[in-house]
């Protein structure tokens, strides 16, 4: 298991190999990789209508974030039988491309391989202490937590597998 909160960019392809280096044992590596939207638009403060994205900056709190992602990595391993887990999660100034998280799973099975990733990037989103900031051609906005992202969390409350 591997956590890392960093600004430097990281190597998808390095890191999934590195996941599974000298194991026989690993039969599946699920991955995700989230990006800074370009063509993402946020409702004006106090306005109407949309402004582009052109930025975003994530904050934490170093030291409770690293706890709570190695929390979320370890509830996943409560519930699936996992080779190997790697988490990166970017902070600072982002643009549209850049790539902001990271994260692999190894397991001898591609059923648990998927369903953990997606369980960890569902729990990352809610329950890992980050800001973030979106800059618009109208000034910057703190961004607050989405409903639809409760709502994928939440489906995890009641599954097992």
């Amino acid at each position: 298991m591997s956590v890392s909160v960093q600004e430097a960019d990281f190597d998808a392809g390095a890191e999934i190999a590195a996941l599974a280096a000298g194991r026989d044992d690993v039969g599946a590596v699920a991955s995700f990789v989230g990006l800074v939207r370009s063509d993402k638009q946020v409702e004006k403060v106090g306005a109407g209508g949309t402004a582009a994205v052109q930025a975003m900056t994530l904050e934490h709190y170093p030291g409770m974030t690293e706890k709570a992602l190695e929390a979320i990595v370890a509830e996943a391993r409560g519930r699936w039988e996992l080779q190997g887990v790697r988490v990166i999660h970017r902070v600072g100034r982002l643009v549209p491309g850049d790539r902001s998280v990271f994260v692999a799973v190894a397991s001898a099975h591609r059923g648990e391989a998927f369903a953990a990733c997606e369980f960890i990037m569902d729990y990352l989103k809610t329950r890992a202490p980050f800001w973030k900031k979106e800059e618009t051609p109208d000034g910057g906005r703190w961004v607050g937590a989405r409903e639809s992202d409760d709502h994928a969390a939440g489906r995890w409350q009641t599954e097992k597998e």
